[in-house]
């Protein structure tokens, strides 16, 4: 059995609670910028969660009242000028290998944002399955404000499809600031809570889905990701066959005869 307990980490605050991870960068001071070791880091703690066999549901929350204010311009913008080729594409694989990391860990995580939000931090929030915030959340696809491209960490393929192609442009050509209001109405944001009860809020979402059928779960996020890259009738065949591996498990067995009994299903996950 793999356990998150096993994972020694330096620059993230993580604590496991009732089968739910919670993860934060631990710089409130500089409002969480990324290192180069932190973001090393992450994209461990997330292959680990991977297989963790006593996490089924994550959230990234904020620190100091800010999520994440992305990678930090004197630990890593400043070193990177004048590196060569080979050692900035080493840079940006590794950046783009923490989304890859998030994707791939299997369980729904959920970002819940207060604050400042903006570069890799807005990316991170991007590539969480819900996204929670407050008023005062900023979220920027910045990189343009550096000079450098929108493309960044996987943003010119996923922000489209959350947001649509229109304002996913804009964001990414301008750097400018998302408010809450915005995000929420374009579907970046699920919900907008206050400061105060954005956490209990997450965290009854993250209840929720920990108390439901988690290999399901699993699933759902597995499609979710692999159908943007399939036709309609390749996509519908997948799924068929995924409902089908979903059909094999106990709790579909349980929901089942709680369904016949009148009672509320009670899910183990397998």
């Amino acid at each position: 059995m793999t356990t998150l307990a096993s994972f020694k980490a330096q620059h993230i605050l993580w604590n496991v609670d009732n089968r739910i991870a919670t993860l934060r960068l631990n710089r409130p001071e500089r409002k969480n910028p990324l290192t180069f070791e932190s973001y090393a880091e992450l994209g461990a703690l997330f292959r680990t969660l991977a297989t963790a066999d006593d996490v089924d549901v994550v959230m990234i929350g904020s620190n100091g009242g800010n999520f994440c204010s992305g990678g930090d311009v004197h630990d890593i913008i400043g070193p990177l000028i004048g590196r060569s080729m080979k050692d900035l594409l080493a840079f940006t694989r590794m950046t783009g290998e923490l989304v890859k990391a998030m994707i791939c860990c299997g369980k729904p995580i959920i970002a819940a944002v207060d604050g400042v939000c903006v570069g890799a931090g807005a990316i991170m929030a991007m590539a969480s399955d819900l996204r929670l915030a407050t008023p005062a959340a900023k979220c920027a696809f910045l990189f343009t404000r550096v000079g450098l491209a929108g493309c960044d960490m996987g943003a010119c393929a996923m922000l489209p499809r959350i947001i649509g192609q229109g304002r996913a442009a804009e964001l990414l050509y301008t750097g400018r600031v998302m408010t809450a209001h915005e995000g929420e109405r374009w579907g970046f944001w699920n919900a907008v809570h206050p400061a105060e009860t954005l956490e209990v809020e997450a965290l009854t979402l993250a209840k929720q889905l920990a108390a439901g059928p988690v290999f399901a779960h699993g699933i759902t996020k597995t499609q979710l990701n692999q159908e943007w890259n399939m036709g309609l009738e390749q996509a519908i065949e997948a799924e068929a066959q995924a409902q089908a591996i979903c059909m094999q498990t106990k709790d579909f067995e349980r929901a089942y005869r709680a369904f016949a009994a009148k009672s509320k299903p009670v899910f183990e996950g397998n």
